[in-house]
C-alpha cells in the first residue's frame, strides 16, 4: 500500500467493505513492515475510538481477513510471533536476526515466483518458495566483535 493507493481504494479493489478497522490496521502497517498484532495493537490503541473500537480479537479476525484478500501477507519466522506485511504477491524472502530478531526483505534472486523449484515435487503444483536465512545482523556481528 503507498500513499497513492488510500487503504479504503484497496479494500473496494479487493472486494471488501471499507470499515474502519480494516482501514486502521492497513494504515497501521505502513511503512512498518514485519509487525506483530501486538505491534499493530500498540500502534492502533492511541486510534482505537476512530478505528472502530478494534479489539485484539477484532484485530486478529481483520489481519485474517486482509491475509485473505492477499492484501496483508503473514509470515511466521521459528521462534516468533506472526508477523504482517504489505508487500504481497512478489515471493519475497527474508533475513532474521538470531539476536535481536531483526526482519529484511530479500527480493528473489532467479526472478518469477516460485523462485526455487523443489528437486521432486511429488505431483504438487508449486507456486511460491518461502526461504529465511537466519544470522547475526550487522550490528549484530558488530556488538559481539566488540564484547
Amino acid at each position: 500500500m503507498t500513499m497513492e493507493q488510500p487503504a479504503g481504494d484497496l479494500l473496494k479493489r479487493t472486494g471488501l467493505r471499507s470499515t474502519a478497522q480494516r482501514r486502521a490496521v492497513l494504515t497501521a502497517l505502513q511503512g512498518h513492515p514485519h509487525s506483530t498484532a501486538a505491534d499493530l495493537e500498540t500502534r492502533i490503541g492511541a486510534d482505537r475510538a476512530e478505528a472502530g473500537g478494534l479489539s485484539r480479537q477484532g484485530l486478529y479476525n481483520v489481519l485474517e481477513d486482509l491475509a485473505k484478500a492477499q492484501l496483508v501477507r503473514c509470515i511466521e519466522p521459528a521462534g516468533s510471533p506472526a508477523r504482517y506485511e504489505l508487500r504481497v504477491g512478489d515471493n519475497h524472502h527474508h533475513l532474521v536476526c538470531r539476536r535481536c530478531g531483526l526482519i529484511e526483505d530479500v527480493d528473489c534472486s532467479v526472478g518469477a515466483a516460485p523462485c526455487l523449484t523443489p528437486g521432486d515435487d511429488r505431483g504438487f503444483v508449486v507456486d511460491e518458495a518461502e526461504i529465511t536465512w537466519w544470522g547475526l545482523c550487522a550490528e549484530c556481528r558488530r556488538a559481539t566483535v566488540e564484547q
